[in-house]
């Protein structure tokens, strides 16, 4: 491509993409207890061919990059399961066990991302679980996960994130998945003249959605709680990319989890499927504290020596720069690592979220 298009033939991404890679899931189909298929990457296989006139180059790049399967070591400790559904699911180690983050939207998808990370990690029991916000792709899949409910595993979330679930996906969930679909082009044939991807994610999984309530409320910025013998440090971020939404640091690990408040693209502010409308000064007035004025974090570069990556929907970097400040507290004054999260020309990282979330 020439001008302002992608470039094919810069492969930085594609390598970033595969970074950490443990194992992919092979095939990449995942069914229900009654065989039917609720996720199936392989039909997309055709994304393997140049781009075709009938699609965005910029769409098929994006594609590309999001067709990108498996389990992911982020950091020592930290892993995601990628490419199993719209969202990606991340897995953090703990003493005992593991806490599991943003379990995707479907149980059958969720519990089949569990499964591949104890394949190659050894059978550890769920000993936690943290939704980043209160859109359904982040906690559907719940059941998957917890299939007989919280018990005495704490389940961590940002105040209000009951209510706005609720609202959203139950309230207005007829007309919002009616919309979804056309917004998704979900029934179209997958091919470069259908459903090609969404964007943020190939694709919506077709399994059963649940939600498990939350039993902790993360209620201001600067909170810590341990979980498994996991420090995490929250900040609150309402009104941003959802209307309840959080981001935390995990310091020990130099971990930083934003949720899907950095990413390499933009949100709509009016989505095309009836979300809650999103207000641009309370989101900008709120980001600034976390990442300086710069855009979402991106891969290790020569001029940015950090080790993580971006990811669709939940931005876990492994920060590289010598600071130990909470990301709440941070500036472009008192911090080296704001200088490095530079933003990207094009719709083109690992893990962009699309226009369209």
């Amino acid at each position: 491509m020439t001008g302002s298009g992608p470039s094919f033939a810069d492969r930085t991404d594609f390598e970033n993409a595969q970074r950490g890679l443990v194992e992919a899931l092979d095939p990449c189909i995942v069914t229900d207890a009654e065989g039917r298929v609720v996720w199936d990457l392989e039909q997309y296989s055709y994304l393997a061919a140049d781009c075709p006139d009938t699609v965005n180059a910029s769409l098929w790049r994006q594609a590309q990059l999001c067709a990108t399967q498996g389990l992911f070591e982020v950091t020592p400790g930290i892993y995601q399961v990628r490419g199993l559904d719209l969202s990606n699911m991340t897995i953090v180690e703990g003493d005992t066990g593991v806490i599991v983050i943003d379990p995707l939207i479907s149980a059958e998808t969720a519990a089949a991302a569990l499964e591949l990370y104890r394949k190659n990690r050894g059978d550890r029991p769920v000993t936690g679980m943290i939704y980043t916000h209160s859109h359904g792709d982040h906690f559907g899949g719940s059941k998957g996960i917890l299939p007989d409910g919280a018990g005495d595993v704490p389940i961590l979330a940002p105040e209000g994130f009951l209510e706005h679930a609720v609202s959203e996906n139950v309230y207005a969930g007829v007309a919002m998945n009616r919309r979804a679909a056309y917004m998704y082009g979900a029934i179209l044939d997958k091919s470069p003249t259908g459903q090609v991807s969404t964007g943020l994610g190939i694709a919506t999984s077709a399994g059963q959605i649940g939600l498990i309530a939350p039993t902790v409320d993360i209620t201001h910025t600067g909170q810590e709680e341990t979980v498994d013998g996991v420090r995490i440090v929250f900040q609150i971020t309402p009104g941003t990319e959802a209307p309840s939404e959080m981001n935390f640091l995990f310091p020990d690990h130099r971990a930083l989890c934003m949720a899907e408040n950095a990413t390499h693209n933009l949100h709509n502010l009016l989505t095309l499927r009836g979300a809650l409308v999103r207000d641009p000064p309370t989101a900008m007035s709120r980001s600034p504290r976390t990442i300086g004025r710069h855009g979402a974090p991106r891969t290790s570069s020569p001029s940015c020596p950090s080790s993580g990556i971006c990811t669709p929907t939940c931005t876990i970097r492994r920060c590289g720069c010598s600071t130990t400040v909470p990301p709440a507290w941070r500036s472009p004054r008192t911090s080296p690592c704001p200088p490095c999260w530079i933003p990207h020309g094009t719709h083109a990282a690992t893990t962009d979220r699309s226009v369209t979330t």
